[in-house]
């Protein structure tokens, strides 16, 4: 009898399975065997999975005609014989530590269920997952979901070692649909006697590259829905029959979540929705409270109670307002001593209307230059997403604040009263914005010595006062938008750098420079660029690209005459972007890393076949290059 048996159902993923069976035959926990059910796969994976159970013993494939996930991972339970039990996708894979590390852990405390953090694999990259970060922040043994009930968000079935024992006294099968996982993997956590949490990873969680390749890109598809929010139900009722203190933050998890997708998907049919499938989801609204709607964002909260209402025609047209920046409702106040602010809108009952804590300060900038030593910006404020009509004239403040020492130097201070704007977006378009429009300007001579030398980093704040109420927050922008960060000025030997930060917030960096670019464009698909370095040191200097997302390195040749030195980087030769954006940034290698300086203003943008590159300048004016 193995410790462990792992069950692997798969389907049509011949491109991943490979790395997968590795990560598996990898493992330190010897002792496994490893299930593979062929669910009707049309590809070469059954065949990979043949060569691999003829190599190594520990493998078996099952095959059968293509009935679903759940009907695969069934068979595969009923099939495996260890004393602890695991799930793994086919496109996934695990690291090498991760089954060991799960069995010690239930070996040690008893428990019946073990679960682990997770990673978001991108082709070649891996990134926290961000359902899993707050769940599994801090290490446990022992415990259990209603102790720790952001293990709500902890549906997923894979990252788990389960006690058989205690899989066979829950009686745990899969329903034989999508999402069967989310209430097996809920009821095993509720129905688990102790569970055990670990910090480190367990599992790589890939993401698929090819269009309409996994459920999840396929979740507007109204079979889809129906599947989601069957489980959704099922899990409700779990929820509400063996752990309902467990309920609000499922609802809280699933409102952000599933009912996002199922407002989508609806919303897009509008009054041809097949109404069992709003059956479906008006089911579910049907149990969360008022307190748990009152959480979601107005827009999202506004189509929630459309969608529960079946108010099908104005969610069509309410969600297109959403999608188009037009949905901005006014916002007015009520109460004396304590005022509460809410969104008005014909659709939305009042007591549902409350946005008191979703308005924010929100402002990005129009114009930022140097005049005369000098440094002009115009800016827009806002209140977030509303309409700031019965606000009136408000107090605009702007200001710089030092990160580490919270120093302030100020900037301007003015009334200004709303009006509606065309505020650009990097698709080309416009939304609508109701905005106070400001001014400032920063004299360098401001800055003490002391501030000076510290080479802090200072961040451009807004602040808005009036009507009752008073938002504070920083200026932000889009690296694809005007304007662009103009080029740095010396004062006293220090660099000041006006700057647009990876989260892009305006401010401005104190730094000196050993390496200054003073030549930066594009030249038939390489980025070529020439500066200067301060001191040539030993040995021969190269150009080192560093992705900021996980340390990747890459390395290009530097030509030196004097202090004089140019470098000319191949784009179509630089990894491919990774996620929605990946960063490099440019240093140059003399046996440590030094930062360079950015004295252009030139932000060129650079196509090569396929992809298309952003010149620009990071968090302390470093030479940036980004693909979106």
């Amino acid at each position: 009898m193995p410790v462990l048996s792992v069950i692997v159902p798969f389907y049509d993923v011949e491109k991943y399975l490979t790395p997968c069976l590795d990560s598996l035959e990898a493992q330190t926990l010897r002792d496994i065997e490893v299930i593979c059910v062929d669910d009707g796969s049309r590809d070469g994976g059954p065949d990979l999975v043949a060569a691999r159970a003829e190599r190594d013993g520990r493998f078996r494939l099952i095959r059968q005609d293509n009935l679903g996930v759940g009907r695969a991972r069934n068979i595969g339970v009923s099939q495996a014989s260890g004393r602890y039990l695991a799930f793994v996708d086919g496109d996934d894979t695990v690291p090498r530590a991760a089954f060991q590390r799960l069995v010690s852990s239930l070996e040690s405390t008893g428990s019946d269920l073990a679960c682990g953090n997770v990673m978001r694999l991108h082709r070649n990259l891996l990134v926290p997952s961000w359902a899993h970060k707050e769940p599994f922040a801090e290490p446990a043994e022992r415990t259990h979901i209603t102790r720790r009930p952001l293990l709500v968000r902890d549906r997923m079935l894979w990252n788990k070692v389960y006690r058989r024992a205690a899989w066979d006294r829950l009686d745990l099968r899969f329903p034989e649909r999508m999402y069967e996982d989310q209430p097996v993997a809920m009821a095993a956590h509720v129905g688990a006697r102790s569970v055990d949490v670990l910090h480190k990873v367990v599992y790589h969680w890939r993401q698929r590259d090819e269009p309409g390749s996994s459920i999840t890109q396929r979740r507007l598809e109204p079979d889809n829905l129906r599947d989601r929010l069957l489980s959704v139900l099922q899990t409700a009722a779990l929820l509400d029959a063996e752990a309902p203190r467990l309920r609000p933050e499922f609802d809280r998890d699933t409102l952000a979540i599933d009912l996002t997708v199922a407002v989508e998907a609806i919303a897009r049919l509008g009054p041809a929705a097949d109404p069992a499938l709003v059956d479906l989801a008006v089911r579910y609204l049907d149990g969360v409270s008022r307190a748990a709607l009152r959480e979601l964002p107005f827009a999202h909260r506004l189509q929630v109670h459309l969608l529960h209402r079946r108010r099908l025609d104005e969610l069509a047209g309410v969600a297109a307002q959403a999608r188009d920046g037009r949905l901005q409702p006014r916002v007015s106040s009520a109460g004396l001593l304590r005022k509460r602010w809410y969104g008005r809108h014909p659709a939305l009952p009042g007591h549902l209307s409350e946005v008191s804590g979703e308005l924010e300060a929100t402002a990005r900038l129009v114009e930022l230059e140097w005049r005369d030593g000098v440094l002009h910006g115009s800016g827009r404020a806002g209140i977030g997403r509303f309409d700031a009509g019965e606000l009136g004239r408000m107090r605009v403040t702007v200001w710089l604040e030092e990160r580490r020492t919270g120093d302030r130097v100020p900037l301007a201070e003015q009334s200004a009263a709303p009006a509606w704007e065309s505020a650009p977006q990097p698709d080309g378009g416009s939304v609508p914005e109701h905005v106070f429009p400001f001014r400032f300007a920063f004299d360098p001579a401001a800055l003490s010595a002391a501030q000076l030398r510290r080479h802090g980093h200072w961040d451009l704040y807004v602040r808005l006062k009036g009507a009752g109420l008073r938002l504070e927050g920083k200026v932000r922008g889009d690296r694809r938008l005007a304007p662009s960060a103009p080029p740095p000025r010396r004062r006293s030997g220090v660099w000041l750098v006006p700057v647009l930060s990876f989260r892009g917030a305006w401010g401005l960096r104190l730094r000196e420079a050993e390496a200054v670019i003073g030549e930066c464009r594009v030249d038939g698909g390489d980025l070529v660029f020439a500066g200067e370095l301060a001191d040539v040191g030993d040995g021969e200097p190269v150009i080192r690209l560093v992705r900021r997302s996980d340390g990747e390195e890459m390395y290009f040749p530097v030509t030196l005459a004097g202090r004089d030195f140019r470098a000319r980087v191949p784009l179509a030769g630089i990894d491919e972007v990774v996620g929605d954006v990946t960063w490099w940034e440019v240093v140059v290698d003399q046996g440590r890393a030094i930062r360079t300086l950015v004295r252009t203003r030139s932000r060129p943008p650079a196509d090569v076949p396929g992809r298309r590159f952003l010149v620009d300048r990071g968090d302390d004016g470093c030479l940036l290059l980004l693909e979106h």
